[in-house]
């Protein structure tokens, strides 16, 4: 039985979901704060994390990060009860496998959680997902496309342009514009198409097991080495390593990486011997590298080996017409996974579409498409179908624009400030609200009031 630990403050919340859980044969352990959750993974091994973001005593990614300095990979879904995707963003970078919005849908929720936990070679380990040309998704659907724009086109060119090249390339983007396509499609166009393509996310990886993983190492090399394993080095031999959100590696793995790439051998951790090796590598970053560079939390010669080429792949709010393309692939993607016949979307769910900025980009749109297909139970996507939280944005960006400052005495221009001084913070620290009281000196609440009080999401 698959068991799933289920970390929620919320005691009648978090028995609704294990109750519900159980009925469909899950095994559920409940810890009620990041300490217990702890204490947990620490005693017991599960199959999938089932996280609150906003704890008593913390948020959920703090029991994602022990988990992963504990070399443990296993699948996560945070739930979050605040209208913020950019916090579901940052969740996704730090290697959760999605996220959901309260208040829950129990059909949503079993459906993000059959994804997570997959056939049980897609789990162990979560972080290493190894595919070649034969070895494709079973869906009669690609798992991608093209788009039709011009910045499409030009990502098209230049994918045709390095492909058979034997060239390192750096691809850059923001979280979920597809920046894996993109390498996967490099791979298949080149050479190397008939070798493993390899893709390792490099943020769900702790320094020990990141060194581990890429350049394997021998029985009784450290605690928990029970035995030879083999590093992703070796598996992707002939084909291309797909090395993802490569500015979290720590520094000591950079030199041994830099190291692989320039001597084109690897010594596994705890040999004694180095083994040649003959690998493509493809890095990925939404972060700025070069900026790290100077900072000293990436090696510049790194950098400049890794980027031989640099591709940039488009946010989706800069696609144009492709957000249609993509929705219309989405939904008849949906439709075949779910059982269902959507065939058309109402108007007001256009509008909210073409309105929205969609800080997730494809990751998001696709979980937003196969969420609004569940339920949608007749052949129209009603407006009712969307998270609440992206309508809300929506509204909220009206009443933005609506919002009166225009008055000329004293108190309307120092709230006009001071709402501008909250919107300028809470965009510095990336919407955390958290960070933003913080800086502006102010608790939660009263930061939460003043949200209110001004219409700001």
């Amino acid at each position: 039985m698959t068991k799933v630990l289920l970390v929620e403050d919320d005691a009648t919340f978090s028995a609704i979901i294990e109750n519900y859980l159980k009925k469909h044969q899950y095994h559920v352990d409940v810890q009620f704060s990041i300490a217990g959750g702890m204490e947990a993974v620490k005693n017991d091994k599960y199959d999938l994390l089932l996280l609150d973001y906003r704890l008593g005593d913390g948020n959920g990614f703090e029991l994602l990060d022990y988990t992963r300095d504990q070399g443990m990979n296993i699948p996560a879904i945070v739930m979050t009860g605040f209208s913020d995707v950019r916090t579901a963003v940052r969740a996704m970078r730090k290697g959760v496998y999605d996220y959901i919005t309260k208040p829950v849908n129990p059909d949503e929720l079993l459906m993000i959680l059959k994804g997570a936990l997959g056939s049980p070679e897609e789990i162990k380990p979560a972080a290493v997902k190894e595919r070649s040309k034969f070895n494709k998704p079973s869906s009669s659907f690609p798992e991608y496309i093209e788009g039709k724009s011009k910045q499409a086109v030009k990502l098209q060119e230049y994918i045709n342009l390095v492909a058979p090249t034997d060239m390192s390339i750096l691809i850059r983007g923001e979280s979920g514009t597809g920046k894996e396509y993109v390498a996967r499609s490099i791979h298949e166009k080149s050479k190397r198409a008939d070798k493993p393509f390899v893709s390792i996310d490099c943020g769900t990886l702790s320094k020990e097991l990141a060194a581990s993983e890429l350049f394997g190492h021998i029985k009784g090399s450290f605690t928990g080495a029970l035995a030879d394993k083999r590093g992703q080095f070796e598996e992707a031999s002939g084909g291309t390593l797909f090395l993802d959100e490569i500015g979290n590696l720590s520094y000591d793995v950079q030199v041994k990486l830099l190291r692989a790439l320039q001597e084109r051998v690897i010594q596994p951790i705890g040999a004694n011997k180095q083994i040649k090796v003959d690998v493509r590598v493809i890095a990925a970053t939404n972060d700025d590298l070069l900026g790290s560079t100077a900072g000293g939390d990436f090696r510049e010669d790194l950098y400049h080996r890794i980027n031989e080429f640099e591709i940039l792949v488009p946010p989706l709010r800069e696609r144009g017409n492709d957000l249609r393309l993509f929705t219309d692939f989405f939904v008849e993607k949906a439709n075949e996974e779910l059982g269902r016949n959507v065939e058309e979307l109402d108007e007001e769910v256009w509008s909210v579409f073409s309105a929205y900025d969609w800080p997730g980009n494809l990751r998001e749109l696709k979980n937003v498409v196969k969420r609004m297909v569940l339920l949608t139970a007749d052949s129209t996507a009603k407006v009712s179908a969307l998270p609440e939280e992206m309508v809300l944005s929506m509204k909220n960006a009206s009443n933005e624009d609506s919002y009166d400052i225009s008055g000329d005495d004293l108190k309307s221009k120092n709230e006009a400030h001071e709402r501008q001084l909250i919107i300028d913070v809470l965009q510095k620290v990336k919407y955390n609200k958290s960070k933003a009281a913080q800086l502006l000196n102010i608790d939660r609440k009263t930061l939460y009031n003043k949200l209110d009080k001004y219409q700001i999401l």
